[in-house]
């Protein structure tokens, strides 16, 4: 068994904590996009029973447009979530081999450069997809015709 050095260890969480709080990044996304994705699924079930108990069909075409705009943005959510949850791996990655790469003087520079970066390009991207989602559920709203 390798002796374990306590400043070596010490450092170690030094050098794991500031890919944690990424992690708390990613893990409030996930929570805020999951609570999207339960709106559209809740919204597109909605629609769904209100088609089944519809017997005219003169309203069924916006609801079928609708319909599909929900699944768009149903898939851009999940979307989002695989691509937060592959940041989370990459970053858990990275805490991993800064930790045991100063505690057991592994050599994973390069190991943790790359997954960290992997990591905050699938964040950037899971970014992108939850904005093109919320462009999508607001560009049907028509503020125009509020009346305060």
């Amino acid at each position: 068994m390798l002796p374990l050095d306590p400043d070596a260890v010490s450092h170690g969480i030094q050098l794991s904590v500031a890919p944690v709080f990424l992690l708390t990044a990613v893990s409030g996304m996930i929570g805020a996009v999951a609570n999207r994705l339960a709106r559209i699924i809740d919204r597109a079930r909605l629609l769904e029973q209100s088609v089944a108990g519809k017997a005219q069909e003169s309203d069924h075409g916006k609801v079928y447009d609708e319909l599909a705009q929900l699944r768009r943005r149903g898939l851009l959510a999940n979307c989002s979530i695989a691509l937060l949850t592959l940041c989370a791996v990459c970053i858990g990655l990275t805490i991993m081999v800064l930790f045991l790469g100063e505690t057991l003087n592994l050599q994973g520079l390069r190991i943790s450069i790359v997954s960290f970066l992997a990591g905050v390009v699938f964040f950037q991207c899971a970014l992108v997809c939850f904005l093109v989602e919320t462009w999508i559920a607001t560009r049907v709203l028509n503020f125009a015709q509020a009346k305060p």
